[in-house]
């Protein structure tokens, strides 16, 4: 029983070292974000200008869901995506 506090004190010690380690490792992978964005941006894409559907009298969708789905890929892309073709499938 007399190894006891020593075994405490390895615990204690091991598990403050990993601790420290673990806190190393999220501040330098922080540092090298913050480093990559301000050194190696990414680069912006001007978005191309849309062309309008044209749709046909034979369409499967009508135009006011046609400009609820555009105007969510539009949302969920950041402007940057863009409705090429819709079909409806049965």
């Amino acid at each position: 029983m007399g190894n006891l506090p020593e075994a405490f004190k390895l615990l204690v010690v091991g598990m403050l070292t990993v601790f420290c380690i673990l806190l190393i490792v999220i501040y330098f992978g922080k540092l090298l974000i913050v480093l990559v964005n301000k050194y190696a941006p990414e680069e912006v894409v001007k978005p191309a200008k849309t062309a309008t559907l044209k749709t046909t009298p034979t369409a499967a969708v009508d135009q006011q869901t046609m400009s609820i789905i555009q105007a969510a890929v539009s949302q969920l892309t950041g402007g940057k995506g863009t409705v090429s073709k819709v079909e409806k499938v049965s």
